[in-house]
């Protein structure tokens, strides 16, 4: 039974990572390679598919503006998310469980539906096309997510320690940074792990609300796509770089995204 098992285990591990060896294998060869046949590793290695995204400002550049307001968008949701997750375990007021609520159906919604009224809004008032925009757009996903993490790790602090701190002589800016957020970091990275991913893979609303200055990789990636045909090797280098920064959110937040499925609301 051992050795079926681990049998079993290599073969899903093999399935799973297959794509991805695929992605990295196709990244490295010719597009002349590429559409040759099958091969299970480079015969003519070749970096010029990297050389060109590091070396065309329209491609690394979608990689900076994507990165930019996906920071954007977790620094903003985690800065209302925890303030609104604090009242929310340690206050009860006239409608709270529904406000709670309704904050959830916002998630639930697909991107499409708010597609229209963000994109002639954000034309209206001048945002169309600013980083600000896709960012802002992604919390209406991100903060009702990050308010029902962070509020479940709130709720499982004793408020002993809130009553404790202003025996102490604590203000309660001095209380929520010193003393309470460290107490919830594993929920917080738990919760920038949720907001990072959901706005970097996200693609309706940030290639909609863009169009030249702040277009992110995902728009542009489409660019190889032209009368020629698709440029293969320069599309699979691409897909690599993209995997690259949630791999690095995933490696730094590990430790805290353990707890908080162990511990948290997840």
């Amino acid at each position: 039974m051992n050795l079926r098992k681990r049998a079993l285990l290599i073969l899903y591990v093999v399935f799973l990572l297959a794509p991805i060896y695929w992605l990295v294998n196709m990244s490295f060869k010719s597009n002349t390679e590429i559409l040759g046949g099958l091969t299970l590793w480079p015969r003519g290695f070749t970096l010029d598919n990297y050389r060109v995204i590091f070396t065309d400002r329209s491609w690394y550049s979608g990689y900076i503006n994507s990165l930019y307001y996906v920071c954007l968008n977790t620094v903003i949701s985690l800065t209302v998310a925890l303030p609104a997750a604090y009242a929310f375990s340690r206050f009860r007021f006239l409608g709270d469980k529904h406000l709670f609520f309704w904050l959830l159906t916002n998630r639930m919604a697909p991107p499409a539906v708010f597609l229209l009224p963000f994109f002639q809004l954000y034309s209206s008032i001048g945002l169309f096309d600013t980083h600000i925009a896709v960012a802002l757009a992604h919390c209406l996903f991100n903060v009702p997510l990050a308010v029902w993490i962070l509020e479940g790790f709130m709720s499982g602090v004793p408020k002993e320690i809130d009553e404790t701190a202003y025996i102490d002589g604590y203000s309660f800016p001095k209380f929520f940074l010193k003393l309470f957020i460290p107490l919830i970091r594993s929920g917080i990275g738990v919760t920038a792990f949720f907001c990072f991913m959901f706005s970097w893979v996200e693609l309706l609303l940030a290639r909609t609300l863009t169009s030249v200055d702040a277009k992110p990789i995902v728009s542009v990636m489409t660019r190889t796509v032209s009368a020629s045909g698709i440029d293969w090797g320069v599309l699979a280098a691409a897909g690599v770089l993209t995997i690259l920064p949630g791999m690095l959110v995933i490696w730094f937040v590990r430790n805290h995204v353990a707890k908080g499925f162990a511990l948290g609301r997840v």
